[in-house]
């Protein structure tokens, strides 16, 4: 047996199940390792379902809209991963004493739609520490 390439020896099943218990960034990780491994997840959609699933619990709608346009997990998270750590900073404060638009970390930002952004609105206009504009 090659040494270099043990990994082609082991069952599918047992391939899978190691890639499952992988976090989002070591799944992607991995996939970049070899051409063998890129195909396996790339491929198996059950393997990004629970990272999905995550993403879901922020971006609910986007999620469950882009299921009902026929896209795969992978794509879902594709489209979604990024909004959903962007608008989970928004919603959990860590915005919300910002005094100027530069003080905004402009590496993490990515575009929303309005539906979102009334969402953020009205978790600011929720806090213990929210002024009132008179």
């Amino acid at each position: 047996m090659n040494q270099n390439n043990f990994f082609m020896w082991l069952p599918q099943e047992v391939t899978l199940y190691i890639f499952s218990q992988l976090d989002i960034q070591s799944l992607c990780r991995a996939s970049m390792t070899c051409m063998s491994w890129f195909a396996t997840i790339r491929n198996n959609d059950r393997l990004w379902k629970p990272h999905c699933l995550a993403v879901r619990a922020v971006c609910r709608r986007e999620v469950d809209d882009d299921r009902k346009s026929g896209y795969s997990w992978r794509d879902i998270l594709l489209r979604n991963y990024q909004k959903s750590q962007v608008k989970l900073g928004w919603l959990s404060g860590r915005y919300s004493n910002i005094c100027s638009p530069i003080s905004l970390p402009e590496t993490i930002m990515c575009p929303m739609d309005a539906e979102t952004w009334g969402e953020i609105l009205e978790a600011e206009l929720k806090r213990p520490n929210h002024k009132q504009i008179s």
